[in-house]
């Protein structure tokens, strides 16, 4: 009887001091298991927030000549949204000769009531890369001065995705190819986006550092 009694109370005394480890090791399990779906859902958070970072880059102005653009009034980036695309263009000192050829060649009403296009905007060195004795022979001609302007605008609007590796049809009914990644593309194989994704109330715009010339 003695010896059931010890035996009884030895294993009374091992559940005792076992039960405490035992919760605690539930304790711990419980606790990781609880910690995973958290991290998980730190790694998801990650994850959704990268592509919405991505969007939110390629929905604003890239390039080195953007840090050139007025920070407010009517030449700045949100001045420009406001405008159709002639009118923006004429708030952008860099885009003075091109805003000049565009009324020489009577555009300006063409370019600001067409709807969902993208122009191929050359900066002034652009045009001052071309001999001055060429460049006024051009202005001077009408016809040839609207057959190169109209090679710089495509009847859609165009987002930098598609200019990765794109084909487009110009309004001048010739076509202009591009290619590039991130915030750097090149039009032609020679004319280089220098601020790109450019907003306005009916187009976007890529400056560009060199003149296009339709093939």
């Amino acid at each position: 009887m003695n010896s059931i009694r010890i035996r009884r109370t030895a294993i009374a005394v091992a559940a005792a001091a076992l039960l405490p480890l035992s919760l605690a090791a539930c304790s711990d399990s419980g606790s990781e298991t609880k910690a995973a779906p958290t991290a998980a859902g730190a790694t998801a958070g990650t994850g959704e927030s990268s592509p919405a970072g991505d969007t939110m880059t390629g929905d604003e102005p890239f390039g080195p000549a953007c840090a050139g653009v007025p920070k407010e009034g009517a030449g700045s980036f949100d001045g420009m949204a406001k405008d159709p695309v002639a009118t923006a263009a004429s708030n952008n000192p860099a885009l003075s000769t091109l805003v000049a050829a565009v009324k020489q060649a009577g555009l300006v009403d063409t370019l600001n009531n067409a709807k969902d296009i993208t122009v191929f905007a050359p900066t002034n060195e652009a045009f001052a890369k071309i001999p001055k004795a060429d460049l006024d022979k051009v202005l001077a001609d009408k016809a040839a001065l609207t057959n190169i302007l109209t090679y710089h605008v495509v009847g859609q609007r165009l987002t930098p995705q598609q200019l990765q590796n794109g084909t487009f049809e110009t309004l001048q009914k010739g076509t202009i190819t591009t290619a590039g990644s991130g915030e750097s593309y090149t039009v032609n194989d020679t004319a280089k986006v220098v601020c790109g994704n450019v907003k306005t109330a009916n187009a976007n715009v890529y400056i560009i550092d060199t003149v296009l010339m339709p093939k």
